[in-house]
């Protein structure tokens, strides 16, 4: 009976032990944890002190998502026996300089993308990945300071595609203006002098006009997050069928080390590259139907561009 007492009493002894020092751990934890958030936004305050002093900061994070598959005999969808897989990846990357009286911000953007469809039931079907996504940016502003907010400035600003169609079309923005800079990270740009070169090749319905040139961009790193929103917008003087604007948003977390989860989208408005596009795809034809109108600004559909990208992120 005795020995039955002391085991039991072993037992529940054995348990308040391993309860209490669950519940220590858990408070040493928490404690360390609030500790150790308190550091990282010291050393998030420090790191804002040292990218506002003189000298150059660069920086860059990309997203990398793809996925591949084979299905053989898989009779319940429409290519029962096919290999597909798809990649994309984009960068976002930067190199600014800030001294006393001037400032020169340079930026870069690019996403690509390929997608591959292999039906091993037909033996004509093209077997390679093809481009699907297409998109490079890259941006020059040159401002001197007025005061804490204000910059005279100039910008220079390259868009176009580089794996198929190279600088056709190319979009070169060149203006001068003013910068403001109301808060920490957010740079604008007001440029009502702007010329924006539009290079084409062959009789295409690209044409080059003067007008005003509007950026908005926020860059920002809070601990694991990265975070850049780049607005880009062209309003022509001489028609707004030679208008455009482009909206790129890429978001990234570090889960572990440099590598976590990212997210792209973006947008773009260009009715010239909606016509283009249309009169190419009617030139692909065999035969254009009859009565099938010759694509024009005044009877396309300029429908909202867009595209996303999800997948694993890498910090530089």
């Amino acid at each position: 009976m005795k020995k039955i007492i002391l085991s039991v009493a072993f037992c529940l002894g054995i348990a308040t032990i391993n309860a209490q020092t669950k519940e220590e751990l858990q408070s040493q934890k928490a404690e360390k944890q609030a500790a150790a958030d308190a550091l990282q936004a010291e050393a998030n305050a420090i790191q804002a002190k040292i990218d506002a002093l003189p000298g150059w900061t660069k920086g860059a994070f990309g997203t990398i998502g793809g996925s591949i598959s084979e299905f053989n005999n898989w009779y319940s969808q429409a290519v029962a026996n096919n290999s597909s897989g798809n990649i994309g990846f984009t960068v976002n990357g930067f190199a600014n300089l800030n001294q006393e009286k001037f400032f020169w911000k340079n930026s870069a953007n690019i996403n690509l993308g390929w997608v591959k469809l292999d039906n091993k039931d037909i033996a004509t079907d093209n077997e390679d990945f093809q481009q699907t996504t297409d998109v490079f940016n890259i941006t020059s502003l040159y401002g001197r300071k007025l005061s804490e907010k204000w910059a005279a400035s100039a910008l220079a600003e390259y868009r176009t595609t580089v794996l198929s169609n190279f600088n056709d079309p190319g979009y070169l923005d060149f203006g001068i203006g003013f910068t403001w800079t109301p808060i920490e990270n957010l740079v604008v740009v007001i440029h009502p002098l702007n010329y924006n070169f539009v290079f084409s090749k062959g009789d295409s319905v690209f044409q080059s006009s003067l007008g005003a040139k509007i950026v908005a961009d926020y860059t920002r790193q809070i601990g694991p997050i990265s975070f850049k929103s780049n607005l880009s917008m062209f309003q022509s003087y001489e028609s707004s069928n030679l208008s455009n604007l482009t909206w790129i948003n890429s978001f990234s977390y570090t889960l572990w080390k440099k590598i976590g989860v990212g997210f792209d989208v973006g947008i773009r408005d260009n009715k010239q590259e909606a016509v283009n596009f249309e009169q190419n795809r009617l030139n692909d034809l065999p035969m254009i139907p009859a009565g099938t109108e010759t694509p024009s600004f005044e009877n396309i559909d300029n429908d909202l561009q867009s595209y996303w990208l999800l997948g694993l992120s890498y910090s530089f």
